[in-house]
């Protein structure tokens, strides 16, 4: 296996501009017509399906997909519009499970494509590729420039494309993101192969596959920007209470929660404890137009904070080891061997290229380290926290080794 750093000392030439796709920019597909042709079209393909999904993140409370592209060699590219014809993919979904997928960081898209009951057989994520290969830059524009010598022009990805029509520029990107995807995965399966990863890919991604979406936290509203200034348990029920109406407007709205109410203007009532309408239009934000007609939900959501029995615990109630910031006090053994820990996996990162993430997860490290009594057995708890063949064949020796330290 070669372990240098596949970065250090890398130049690349300047790339060849990408500009538009090789057979142009294809039409929406949006009727059950279209999208019975379209299925058929790629049906008569040979080879694994690029496949990406584009949301409204920041302006939509959902994360819907609301275009999604696919191609495959012989069969062109597809942009699927899925929004007004959601009854009407089946052809499309029984297209895309017949063979692998290739997406880049596919843990962005699969939960909006799963909504949709696209699910890939298998998969080959480039973006993870990237990371077990030891590239310093994993994004797709970065990777197309490294393996392919081309060049993506920056896009709208964060753009809000519920939003139409949707602009030609922005249809010419989408397209482009699934255009290079099956090349690119040819290239980075070499690179993968020459360092003997092949196999630590596959189970990476047969994983990933087969991973649930993971569950919404139970205290979300603790992710207010700005809480940390918030520390009374009267106050903290206010964010609260303001959270949950934000919330629950934004839902019924399909409006990102930031647009409806900004997380500062939840943290400067909840500070202030307005009791009156004029108390709280005088407060930033409130006092303009459209959270003018709100004043009195959120007013009410304020009543309902001073009136609860019991307000929330400053801090999060957990089930796992409290924050590192801690253990030093509270259980200086397992800091050490936390410490220990870290330092092996950082030498072992360096010696094969991968990120110390990618071997072990931090929340894994942090519960073996916090229970370890000497006596377990490490692999086993590795496996029950679902690292997967190859990680425990590497972390086993090391961890074992820094924990009876």
């Amino acid at each position: 296996m070669k372990t240098e750093d596949m970065d250090a000392d890398f130049e690349l030439p300047e790339p060849t501009p990408l500009l538009r796709p090789a057979e142009g920019v294809p039409p929406i597909t949006a009727s059950t017509d279209e999208i019975r042709a379209a299925a058929q079209r790629l049906t008569s393909g040979t080879g694994a399906f690029a496949v990406d999904a584009e949301r409204a993140s920041g302006f939509r409370y959902s994360n819907r997909a609301y275009l999604i592209q696919i191609r495959r060699r012989g069969a062109g590219t597809v942009l699927l519009d899925p929004t007004n014809v959601p009854d009407a993919l089946g052809p499309i979904v029984e297209a895309l499970g017949a063979d692998e997928w290739i997406l880049h960081a596919a843990d962005q898209d699969l939960p909006c494509l799963a909504e949709l009951d696209m699910k890939p057989p298998s998969l080959y994520d480039t973006e993870l590729a990237g990371r077990l290969a030891g590239f310093e830059k994993v994004n797709l524009a970065s990777m197309v420039h490294r393996l392919l010598g081309l060049g993506l022009a920056k896009g709208h990805g964060a753009a809000d494309w519920s939003k139409r029509p949707l602009p030609d520029d922005w249809l010419n990107y989408a397209a482009l993101d699934v255009e290079v995807l099956v090349e690119l995965r040819e290239k980075i399966a070499d690179v993968l192969a020459e360092q003997d990863k092949t196999e630590w890919a596959r189970q990476e991604f047969e994983h990933l596959a087969h991973t649930p979406v993971p569950t919404t936290r139970r205290d979300n509203w603790r992710r207010t920007s700005g809480v940390h200034k918030v520390r009374k348990p009267g106050q903290l029920a206010a964010v609260r209470e303001l959270w949950l109406s934000r919330d629950e407007l934004a839902r019924a709205r399909d409006v990102a929660p930031g647009r409806t109410l900004p997380d500062s203007a939840i943290i400067e009532a909840a500070l202030a404890d307005p009791k009156t309408r004029a108390e709280l239009v005088a407060l930033p934000v409130f006092g303009g137009p459209r959270q003018k007609q709100q004043a009195d939900r959120w007013l009410a959501a304020l009543a309902k904070a001073r009136s609860g029995a019991a307000p929330p615990p400053v801090n999060e109630p957990t089930t796992g080891p409290p924050p590192v910031s801690r253990w030093s006090r509270r259980k200086p053994e397992a800091y050490a061997r936390l410490e220990a820990v870290r330092a092996a996996l950082s030498t072992l990162s360096e010696q094969i290229s991968v990120p110390v993430e990618n071997i072990v997860t931090p929340e894994i490290i942090r519960r073996i380290c916090w229970d370890w009594d000497g006596h377990g057995d490490v692999e086993e708890q590795l496996a029950a926290h679902g690292a997967r063949p190859w990680q425990r064949e590497l972390a086993v020796p090391i961890l074992a080794e820094a924990l009876a330290e």
